[in-house]
């Protein structure tokens, strides 16, 4: 059974989110104030956070920035749910770590679809066996990322995208392949998330971003050997 953390300062939709899911035979917690929201995902451990962004106490962009930041949180998938459905919102929250994006007024059958993607992609890496490719190491148990034996600090979607890559080293994956491993679609808005998501992680990484190559026009991918003249 999927534990799932519904954050959303109208009741209507709680219940509304709480009475579909429930009927998916997932375990429901609902939170109405953006100042609860930290210490019931640290208490819970859910599997997903739907976040409204329009909150009393602490707005949705505030909570994401402290769950992502806190040790305890960090790897939870997050998918937002609001009224503001201006293209640059919906690039803001992709950009920023969202799992997904899902605008009011919505159709709960939609989200339903969207919460079971977003689970289903969040399963299959924590089933995948130790991921190796020379000094690095996905640690399945731990869903993290080593480097030369050190902890990566990278939110649940960058960690997706390193496995993904690792998965097939040395295999360029075209932007179209990355964005539906990833995020389960692929459209113009996804595509700029798609690069800022991929420049973080080189910056998160340092010295070993070099292992996330770029071939022009056609994707990424990752070099198990830097130095050979990929581009970055």
């Amino acid at each position: 059974m999927s534990r799932i953390l519904i954050v959303d300062d109208e009741k209507d939709i709680t219940d509304l989110v709480s009475l579909h899911l429930s009927q998916e035979g997932c375990e429901v917690i609902a939170v109405h104030n953006g100042l609860e929201v930290l210490e019931t995902a640290a208490k819970e451990r859910p599997q997903l956070i739907v976040l409204d962004i329009m909150l009393p106490g602490m707005d949705g962009w505030q909570v994401f920035r402290t769950l992502r930041t806190d040790a305890r949180t960090r790897t939870i998938p997050v998918l937002m749910l609001s009224a503001r459905s201006q293209p640059h919102d919906r690039i803001n929250g992709l950009e920023m770590g969202a799992d997904d994006y899902l605008t009011k007024p919505f159709s709960p059958r939609e989200l339903v679809l969207r919460i079971r993607a977003i689970l289903r992609r969040s399963q299959k890496i924590a089933l995948t066996d130790e991921l190796r490719v020379g000094d690095f190491v996905v640690d399945r148990q731990n869903m993290v990322l080593l480097v030369d034996g050190k902890v990566a600090d990278l939110t649940s979607t960058e960690l997706k995208l390193i496995c993904f890559l690792m998965a097939n080293p040395d295999v360029v994956h075209s932007r179209g392949e990355l964005l539906n491993a990833v995020w389960g679609y692929a459209d113009d808005t996804h595509s700029r998330t798609l690069d800022t998501h991929v420049k973080r992680l080189r910056d998160k990484l340092g010295e070993h971003g070099s292992h996330i190559g770029t071939v022009r026009k056609q994707g990424y991918l990752f070099v198990s050997n830097p130095g050979k003249g990929t581009t970055k």
